[in-house]
């Protein structure tokens, strides 16, 4: 968070860039990044993110204070435009742009969050984690076995899911042994993050350049082995200190699926393979690619309470229990951001990294700054950038921001939602123990995304 301050404060003293002057003609910025309602918005955003990073202590969903954030920065760069001169319709222009992007990423996740749900309903995690319970694997083998089912699951759902699913099999089968709690679950936030970094569907950051238009569907498993290499390198110095002990035998009953489980499944595939082929082929969005598939799911849900008379499968309660924490503080970040940006931050953001950095060390920055603020507005202020970047780079951006989270605790949801339900044995210390280890992965699947791709 220091650093953060840091970079922002100096963001704060620097003058306005000539290129704003390209920009005023059209507003797309307003360039007044060096007046006091400029930099209150800009102090106004770090004490919201100040109160996210304390949402373990104070037990204030982060939502609430980015919405708060959002709208008073809004304010200030309505009365900034208007002190400008500028239209009232260009003022909406600009605002709408903003909408527009949360509006196609919310209702896409909003879509794969209710799959999600229903798996979750006809008992497909449950039988997952039951059967891990049951198979008595060793500590040693238990910490592979979770790690890779959380890199592969968080592919498809996203990484927080993947984690706290996996998650409540190691705190299940690890009751006693805290050292092997504390170590696995380190073991699923790497692996949960690295996953999520070559699958559209495994991370939102990953969606976002994905809907952006910056690269294609299939584009991204060309990270596929940088991902694997960084969540490899640390979790064999992980493995070194994980218990050659047996975990205490479990006598827990079988878990098995509800009617349906499969077909949703095989649903929640085809709407991917929907969702892709609209983009591919259509050139349309993919929510709404995804949205059809919504509309199969209830119809599917509407003929199981026909042929099985079991009511409790209705969809529109899997849409009622979807993140929404989650999704408003995505709109709260998109909207903070973009009114920053609309007054001119991301311009002199980006003058500070990309210009004076380059591209790749800019890049890898991202990651580090991922580590201590959520890569979701991190990536959206990049992608607001306006950046002129090949695909290598594009991709670079993608796994520096979706694994760089890795790093510390706070990082990503998957390390934040842990420390939630690990009753205090996974900790913020505990997982900074491993942060060497866990740098040199991410370092090592850089140079691995420079020897593939490069």
């Amino acid at each position: 968070m220091f650093r953060l301050l840091l970079v922002l404060a100096g963001l704060l003293l620097l003058p306005e860039l000539a290129l704003a002057e390209v920009y005023e003609e059209d507003f797309k910025n307003l360039g007044l990044t060096g007046t006091e309602r400029g930099i209150y918005s800009v102090l106004i955003f770090i004490i919201a993110y100040g109160f996210v990073m304390a949402e373990e202590f104070t037990g204030m969903r982060k939502s609430k204070p980015v919405i708060l954030a959002a709208g008073i920065i809004w304010g200030h760069a309505a009365i900034l435009a208007a002190d400008k001169g500028v239209s009232v319709e260009q003022l909406h222009e600009a605002f709408e742009y903003n909408l527009a992007e949360f509006a196609a990423l919310m209702l896409f996740l909003l879509v794969a969050m209710t799959y999600i749900n229903a798996m979750a309903e006809r008992n497909v995690f449950e039988t997952l984690r039951s059967w891990m319970v049951r198979k008595k694997f060793s500590f040693k083998q238990l910490f592979w076995v979770t790690g890779i089912i959380t890199f592969f699951l968080s592919s498809v759902a996203d990484n927080l899911t993947a984690a706290l699913l996996v998650g409540a099999v190691v705190m299940a089968v690890g009751k006693g042994n805290d050292k092997f709690v504390a170590i696995g679950l380190v073991n699923l936030v790497v692996a949960a993050n690295a996953g999520g970094a070559f699958s559209p569907f495994g991370d939102i950051t990953t969606l976002m350049v994905w809907q952006a238009g910056y690269a294609e569907f299939f584009d991204f498993f060309a990270l596929f082995i940088p991902s694997v290499v960084n969540y490899v390198i640390p979790a064999f110095f992980m493995y070194m200190a994980v218990p050659d002990e047996n975990p205490v035998a479990s006598d827990e009953a079988e878990v098995f699926l509800k009617p349906g489980a499969i077909q949703v499944c095989v649903l929640f595939l085809l709407t991917i393979v929907t969702a892709v082929s609209f983009k591919q082929f259509l050139h349309l969005p993919p929510f709404m690619g995804m949205m059809v598939g919504l509309s199969v799911l209830m119809i599917y849900g509407f003929s199981i309470n026909k042929l099985y008379h079991d009511e409790s499968f209705d969809i529109f309660n899997k849409v009622r229990d979807a993140e929404w924490d989650t999704l408003f503080f995505f709109f709260g970040v998109v909207f903070a951001v973009g009114g920053l940006g609309y007054i001119g931050y991301l311009e002199l953001l980006s003058g500070a990294m990309y210009d004076g950095l380059g591209d790749t060390t800019a890049n890898i920055l991202v990651g580090f700054i991922s580590a201590i603020v959520d890569n979701i507005p991190v990536m959206f202020a990049v992608l607001n950038m306006d950046l002129e970047m090949d695909l290598y780079q594009w991709l670079l951006a993608t796994l520096t921001a979706g694994t760089g989270g890795s790093m510390l605790s706070v990082g990503s949801a998957a390390g934040v939602a842990l420390m939630g339900t690990s009753k205090h044995k996974y900790t913020f210390f505990s997982h900074m123990k491993w942060t060497p280890v866990i740098a040199l992965g991410y370092f090592a699947s850089i140079f691995t995304h420079y020897l593939v791709n490069g």
